[in-house]
């Protein structure tokens, strides 16, 4: 069952067209997949499934709900939550206090009652933190730091999770340490939207992949589709990888 939902989205910066009527889904316990080449609208589309941008055209729903109109505050109450290409984090607080941060939002603008360092360990755990909690931001390889964007996210309990780049800097160890995590989340209910440029990662995570190519939508399917789609081999993958 689809959890996200964008219909017919269009964007536009002026005379350009960013993103042209893209319709796309995001499945419930599943992970999905939205590559493509640089430029190609990935961040615009999360940016305006969030709300950060506004769209000329077409919906986002949220559990058949419109919510093209809501502000960003509004869709992260009704369960939505991100990541972003660039590392936003607190730099010069520890690993679990950007994490606990997240909490403090979420227990001051809702009424979500919670052990607040109980929860926060719990997610440190989870992700594989817990052993660099007390360590500055500053101080940690760029890789673990993208899971703290991650666990930071969770911390809003979060029914769909957006994710841009997460694994760019990881090692191949983190890499498969994370895949995992993804993996466990997913199975425990969580949908999630990876932009991703590592294609093992993706076509090894993913059920459903979009892709996208100068800001339309060229394919939909299974990774295996998607790996056998002329369009997408001449506009992405390219033979090598393809085969």
């Amino acid at each position: 069952m689809s959890l996200l939902e964008t219909r017919g989205v269009t964007v536009k910066f002026g005379g350009n067209t960013a993103v042209d009527g893209v319709s796309l889904a995001v499945a419930e316990g599943a992970i999905t997949g939205l590559i493509g080449p640089n430029g190609a609208g990935k961040t615009t589309m999360f940016n305006t499934i969030t709300g950060l941008q506004k769209p000329a055209s077409g919906q986002v729903l949220l559990d058949g709900t419109d919510i093209t109109k809501l502000s960003p505050a509004k869709r992260a109450r009704r369960g939505m939550a991100r990541t972003f290409q660039r590392l936003e984090l607190f730099l010069s607080l520890s690993v679990r206090d950007n994490v606990r941060v997240a909490g403090d939002i979420l227990r001051s603008s809702s009424r979500k009652r919670f052990d607040l360092d109980k929860t926060t360990d719990e997610i440190l755990e989870r992700t594989g933190l817990a052993d660099i909690a007390d360590r500055e931001v500053s101080d940690i390889p760029i890789g673990r730091a993208r899971v703290v964007e991650v666990a930071r996210a969770l911390m809003t309990s979060p029914r769909v999770l957006l994710l841009d780049e997460p694994a760019s800097g990881q090692t191949e160890q983190e890499t498969e340490a994370f895949a995992a995590m993804l993996t466990g989340l997913a199975d425990e209910g969580l949908a999630i939207c990876l932009v991703e440029h590592d294609l093992p990662l993706v076509m090894g995570l993913c059920s459903t992949i979009h892709v996208l190519d100068y800001g339309a939508l060229i394919a939909s399917g299974t990774p295996a589709e998607i790996k056998e789609s002329p369009e997408v081999i001449a506009a992405y993958i390219g033979t090598e990888e393809a085969a």
